[in-house]
């Protein structure tokens, strides 16, 4: 829905947005490692309120308000949730800014999110910023939240367009229970992880107006085989965080095994990545799916002349996606066996994925010796022991192939030596 959208509109209930709204659940993530707090909405107040529970606590500060990001188009959506986030950031430091989420449970692609803005000191002028906010970012709506004399939560759905500021829905919140999953997960597949060829293809085509590059890499994938296959030769992926040993094991066993050694992304597109790394999810993930895809054409063409070693592929893609977009514990991660964790289907399969670890001290105390300029991921990673005990957890999930774990905190000597073990048990291959 565009900003000149007409009230009759709304009331028809066109947006997804407004769909079923009273329905979904909602979540408020007060910080990185917490719970979300989970509440539902209802017309009028059902059973007693308790005025002792984390969600009032957080309510009833100051005055509150929240903004969920929908859009029809899936692009515009994505710009326009970056855009605001980089806003609000700007708020004084009065405001917190929560990320908030409204969701249908067990829906696929039913998440809306958004964030809860708290201004403790009650400024007036904070509103105004906000409905200047929503209106700039695209969208329409802004709820605020206000309490009863019984002390109980009450939102107001607004819209605002036109100049005119119209009340669409009042609905009192309850505490609500933990879903089965969490709700980020509803919209990771083909939102940051793509299971298919043509719905990354896709996003980026969606892409050629607004980013221009994105026609650049769209026509370097034409030049390669959609449909490749595997060569006589065993492909063996090497997966694993920075500073676990990759670059070092990965080049030994190309010069060992007389293999073809690959990346991903892979060489022809890396020109390309500062471009795609600072857009929004979907695009960013998109890319990088897209180079997988490339990366497996390549693959397919040298596996018919020796082995073939890449260092990372689709389950890092995927490992590190799932972690940054389920936040919170890691017992927010999908289970095992969801089909996340499975190989898409039309991606060359390698025969064997090694996955390196070490302990986390050891491996900060590589990193500092590198003293290499760190990605954004690296920093999280390093900061955030929960996010990396994700992405961890996230890799040891995958399926099809799963991943194959060798301790990497050894000599390289003996981790080079335990390699070649597992590559001749799984492949039938030794060194030359």
């Amino acid at each position: 829905m565009n900003v000149r959208c007409s009230f009759q509109m709304a009331q028809a209930l066109g947006s997804a947005l407004y769909r079923e709204w009273a329905e979904r659940l909602f979540a408020i993530e007060c910080c990185n490692n917490s719970e979300p707090l989970y509440f539902a909405l209802s017309p009028s107040p059902e059973g007693p309120w308790d005025e002792s529970s984390r969600l009032h606590q957080v309510l009833s500060r100051g005055e509150s308000y929240s903004v969920c990001v929908a859009s029809e188009n899936r692009i515009e959506g994505a710009e326009s949730y970056a855009r605001l986030r980089a806003e609000l950031s700007g708020l004084p430091p009065r405001c917190r800014v929560m990320e908030l989420m409204a969701f249908s449970p067990g829906k696929p692609g039913s998440l809306i999110k958004g964030f809860l803005v708290q201004d403790d000191r009650h400024h007036e002028g904070t509103e105004r910023v906000l409905q200047h906010l929503v209106r700039e970012s695209g969208q329409t709506t802004l709820c605020s939240y206000t309490r009863d004399g019984a002390g109980r939560i009450w939102q107001r759905l607004r819209l605002l367009t036109d100049g005119q500021d119209r009340e669409i829905s009042r609905n009192c919140l309850s505490l609500a229970a933990r879903p089965e999953l969490h709700p980020s997960v509803l919209n990771i597949k083909n939102s940051v992880i793509f299971f298919q060829y043509e719905d990354a293809y896709c996003v980026l085509k969606e892409c050629v107006e607004t980013i221009p590059k994105a026609k650049e890499i769209l026509q370097l994938a034409d030049q390669y085989d959609r449909t490749p296959r595997k060569g006589l030769h065993p492909v063996i992926v090497i997966e694993g965080l920075d500073a676990t040993g990759k670059s070092t094991l990965t080049e030994a066993l190309r010069d060992s095994l007389q293999a073809t050694l690959l990346k991903s992304p892979p060489d022809c597109i890396s020109h390309l990545r500062k471009t795609f790394d600072a857009k929004p999810p979907l695009i960013r993930r998109a890319f990088y799916a897209l180079g997988n895809y490339i990366t497996g054409s390549i693959i397919a063409r040298e596996s018919e002349k020796s082995p073939v070693i890449v260092d990372r592929f689709w389950h890092s893609t995927a490992a590190y996606a799932i972690a940054t977009e389920v936040s919170g514990k890691l017992e927010n991660l999908p289970p095992h066996h969801h089909e996340l964790y499975q190989w898409p289907q039309d991606l060359i399969r390698p025969d064997l994925v090694l996955l390196l670890t070490v302990d986390a001290e050891e491996r900060v105390r590589r990193l500092e010796q590198r003293g290499e300029m760190r990605t954004r991921e690296e920093i999280e990673l390093e900061a955030n022991s929960i996010f990396r005990q994700k992405v961890e957890a996230t890799y040891r999930r995958m399926e099809n192939p799963a991943c194959v774990v060798v301790d990497a905190s050894a000599s390289k000597e003996v981790v080079f030596k335990n390699t070649l073990h597992v590559i001749k048990r799984h492949c039938g291959i030794e060194q030359t």
